[in-house]
């Protein structure tokens, strides 16, 4: 069987396969040698994330060594810096705890499967007006339930814990404001990603991956190509 990259995280992972989306693009570029398996959670925080792990992701060895997976991308934090005083309260989780829960998750993760490549991406930045015009819950106050200042304290946090942990990072949030107009441009509602966010997330994953040996260029296609097969004789080709 194919082997696995496993992509963990709440709604901008979960909705990552759609049209455009980068989780599609990952799955599109290794098609042929690895299998991009979904795990995303509309809503959820690291402190979820936690309690939801065991049945997300399979025993080590519950399959034998072969089922760990090549990598594991982890992009949680958007909810988490939801503002402890704002209508998504119940999505909160203090900086500290979420510190915490993702070295959890990684620890968890390392145990399980010690050769599988971990790669932490940070929370994206917050357009605040945007948010305005889409709350996912009634907003009475009037004001935005995220801000730009807390996701980057968060995407700080999520940098200080890749290095803490000796695995690579996506500092999202930093990556992004340095496109002209991406308030816009890499975000469709002031927090979910637009085709530019997708496009960039997508890139960055790959040049991660490939930093750490994972490539189109490392990684065996499982079935002969087309071009591979004998017009005289296809079915030699299935021979080996």
């Amino acid at each position: 069987m194919r082997p696995k990259i496993y992509i963990f995280g709440d709604s901008i992972t979960e909705e990552s396969f759609g049209d455009g989306g980068w989780g599609a693009s990952l799955a599109h570029h290794f098609s042929r040698t690895v299998d991009v398996v979904l795990r995303g959670y509309s809503g959820y925080n690291t402190r979820w994330a936690l309690k939801v792990l065991d049945k997300a992701f399979p025993a080590a060895g519950g399959g034998g060594d072969d089922d760990a997976p090549l990598a594991i991308t982890v992009f949680f934090g958007a909810n988490d810096a939801c503002l402890p005083d704002r209508c998504s309260a119940f999505q909160h989780v203090p900086l500290h705890e979420y510190r915490h829960n993702l070295h959890s998750i990684i620890s968890i993760f390392k145990k399980r499967w010690p050769e599988t490549q971990i790669l932490l991406i940070s929370p994206p930045p917050i357009d605040e007006d945007a948010r305005l015009k889409f709350p996912y819950v009634e907003n009475t106050m009037g004001m935005p339930e995220r801000t730009n200042e807390a996701a980057g304290a968060y995407a700080k946090a999520c940098v200080s814990v890749a290095a803490e942990c000796g695995i690579p990072v996506i500092d999202l949030w930093t990556k992004m404001q340095q496109y002209a107009g991406w308030k816009k441009a890499c975000l469709s509602d002031g927090l979910h990603l637009a085709q530019t966010g997708n496009k960039i997330v997508f890139e960055e994953v790959i040049t991660k991956l490939r930093d750490v040996g994972l490539s189109l260029e490392s990684l065996p296609i499982d079935l002969p190509l087309i071009s591979d097969i004998d017009p005289s004789n296809p079915l030699k080709s299935f021979e080996n």
